[in-house]
């Protein structure tokens, strides 16, 4: 199916659209798939939606436990170094 060919469906009496299979095939959407629906000037848009709800770093700040004092930008830097050291040496 070229991306061009102009694909039809009906919507149901209870609201509900069925995707051509080849779009769904295509954009790999099985059953249970969510979608976030958009209503733009051009028509309605289909895309896949996020796995997580976008947050921001003071959505999250203070989640989890922490011990001791916090460490400096200059401890975090060392240690993602060590690590990233640590890593490459298995390799």
């Amino acid at each position: 199916m070229s991306a061009s060919e102009k694909l039809t469906t009906t919507v149901s009496t209870k609201g509900q659209v069925i995707l051509p299979s080849a779009i769904r095939k295509r954009r790999e959407w099985g059953a249970g798939t969510r979608l976030e629906v958009e209503e733009t000037p051009e028509g309605v848009l289909l895309r896949l939606a996020p796995a997580f709800a976008a947050t921001q770093p003071n959505d999250v700040f203070g989640s989890l436990p922490s011990r001791g004092a916090p460490k400096t930008l200059e401890e975090m830097d060392a240690g993602v170094l060590a690590e990233a050291r640590r890593r490459h040496a298995r390799d």
